[in-house]
């Protein structure tokens, strides 16, 4: 069991049936008042924060967490198929709703990082950076660009970037996967 002095940064536990994370951690003591924990948590399966505040009557029961890498195959109809990295024998899939946002920035052959929660996956993880190929670009507008600007092109898979107007069909660019945003221009076409 967990005290409410335990709930450090990175903490793992479970509060009413499901995992969460500790975000961020404050211990305030206010005059003649019991000390109170102040958190912001993360509940692990639906991915929203939570402020909240324990005290020291407040006891936690310490979530077992399993994270194991995989490598996504393909999608058919939301229904997302992935198998054990150094076990391709060993498939399983996933809808829709797990994945969440990441959908668009799945390709064949990338690997995840599966966070498993009562034998079950709860939660894929991408790589933070990855390339993507630019399928569909509006061309580039020449002059009034003095403060610069953007726009929308889609990447292999069908995710739709915000890019600076220099980037054209074909070019391979980066993208930080937990924002959506593009980083760099990594090849040209």
């Amino acid at each position: 069991m967990l005290a409410y002095t335990d709930l450090k940064k990175g903490v793992l536990f479970i509060m009413d049936g499901a995992p969460y994370e500790v975000i961020d951690m404050h211990f305030l003591r206010m005059q003649q008042r019991k000390a109170v924990v102040q958190t912001r948590i993360k509940n692990l399966i639906t991915g929203k924060l939570l402020d909240r505040n324990f005290q020291g009557s407040d006891s936690f029961e310490e979530a077992e967490i399993q994270k194991q890498h995989a490598v996504f195959i393909y999608n058919h109809r939301d229904e997302y198929w992935f198998t054990e990295e150094g076990n391709p024998k060993n498939r399983f899939s996933l809808p829709a709703e797990v994945i969440g946002d990441a959908r668009q920035f799945l390709k064949a052959s990338v690997k995840v990082e599966t966070v498993i929660f009562n034998d079950k996956v709860i939660k894929v993880t991408l790589p933070v950076k990855m390339d993507f190929k630019v399928i569909e670009a509006p061309p580039s507008i020449k002059g009034n660009t003095a403060q610069g600007g953007d726009k929308a092109v889609t990447i292999e898979g069908g995710g739709k970037v915000s890019t600076p107007l220099f980037i054209n069909e074909g070019d391979i660019i980066r993208i930080n996967t937990e924002t959506g945003d593009y980083v760099e221009r990594v090849d040209k076409s």
